[in-house]
């Protein structure tokens, strides 16, 4: 009799114990009572009836989901490989298990598909180019999917492109081809500011011939330091005019 008071009480202290759980902070407790939903259960010690109440915990926090890589033919017939992650988050615990049977993996494949979907829609050059307008689309389009779910999505990365082989040597050489026209435009324009340059110094000189004569004698001067043992004799020009008078007589 004793033995089985005994055993009676460590049911009910057993069964106690088992009627408290534990809800953490970024937890929710949606409660199925009889198979019928419960209010949801906040973040605290919350009293949960033995055999009679089902207890499922709902995270709050926001959720990686890393997307697995997807092959995507885009507009102008190039296929690729895009992998991508996705952020959200549950604001509704009630609607995520009731409205869908796994949240996660139904926010997953409709994610995959969504972006299979946009990036076929765009051409390649577009696809690299223009990757924050394609990111906003895929998550308008995924967040207003999951809505009804109770999920909110709060961004979506495309992470990495992988492009076929021939592909990224075309790419390369059309990134080379650039950059030497770059190049020679560049030099280009630097003969012709310094021709330029020329042409406003001889009309300067040719205005005011001392200036001629001031340049070379700095022309003299760059020579003796360069030249150091070589003996120069500034010759003025005028001479040459006396020369070339005598001469004409």
């Amino acid at each position: 009799m004793v033995q089985g008071v005994v055993i009676l009480l460590i049911g009910v202290v057993a069964l106690l114990v088992k009627s408290f759980v534990k809800i953490r902070e970024y937890e929710r407790g949606v409660i199925f009572r009889l198979g019928r939903l419960a209010p949801v259960r906040t973040p605290g010690l919350r009293l949960v009836i033995p055999l009679i109440d089902e207890l499922v915990r709902v995270s709050m926090r926001t959720i990686t989901m890393d997307v697995p890589p997807q092959d995507v033919i885009t507009r102008d017939n190039i296929s690729v490989k895009i992998n991508a992650v996705l952020y959200f988050r549950v604001v509704d615990p009630i609607a995520a298990i009731t409205q869908v049977e796994d949240y996660l993996y139904a926010t997953g494949q409709f994610a995959q598909t969504t972006i299979r979907s946009i990036c076929g829609e765009v051409e390649l050059d577009d696809l690299l180019s223009q990757r924050e307008e394609i990111n906003l689309r895929i998550q308008t389009i995924v967040d207003k999917q999951t809505d009804p779910w109770g999920i909110k999505v709060n961004a979506v990365e495309l992470k990495h492109i992988d492009l076929p082989q021939e592909m990224q040597r075309a790419m390369a050489k059309q990134a080379e081809a650039e950059r030497e026209r770059r190049a020679r435009i560049i030099k280009a324009e630097g003969e012709y500011q310094s021709a330029q340059k020329l042409t406003d110094a001889a009309d300067i000189m040719s205005t005011n011939p001392q200036t001629l004569q001031l340049r070379y004698l700095d022309t003299l001067r760059d020579i003796s330091v360069e030249h150091n043992s070589t003996i120069l004799f500034p010759i003025p020009l005028e001479l040459f005019e006396v020369f070339k008078k005598i001469i004409d007589k």
